[in-house]
């Protein structure tokens, strides 16, 4: 498994990027591989409001149908449209062509609830 230093990471096995006010999320490497092969992605809407630990967007693999749950809370500024017809992207690569929407973050204070790349090993690694 995959926990790269430079994310947060969350309960639900999401993973943000920050950049300012900006978050680019995306599901973990646990995730993908638990979820098997990905065969479809529902994207939020831009311009949507997405709300901390609230289902934003869902992802079906050959096993199963997951549901998104947004890290934080905010407005949809981006999607990855790629996705659409490579949703495998987020099996290949969960960290960098398989991320899923970008959110202009309204409370920057929800990033202290989620956890660094060794507390979330440790969760995980408690999951399996």
């Amino acid at each position: 498994m995959d926990y790269p230093e430079e994310l947060l990471y969350s309960q639900e096995h999401e993973w943000v990027s920050v950049d300012g006010n900006r978050a680019r999320v995306g599901i973990t490497d646990f995730a993908q591989d638990a979820l098997g092969d990905v065969v479809y992605v529902e994207m939020p809407e831009l311009g949507a409001t997405v709300s901390a630990n609230v289902s934003c967007a869902e992802v079906e693999s050959t096993k199963a149908v997951s549901d998104v749950y947004s890290p934080v809370s905010g407005t949809v500024s981006a999607i990855n449209d790629g996705l659409t017809n490579t949703p495998e992207r987020l099996n290949q690569d969960p960290y960098q062509e398989g991320w899923i929407y970008e959110v202009e973050m309204s409370d920057l204070s929800e990033l202290d609830a989620m956890m660094d790349a060794s507390a979330y090993r440790a969760f995980s690694e408690g999951e399996s």
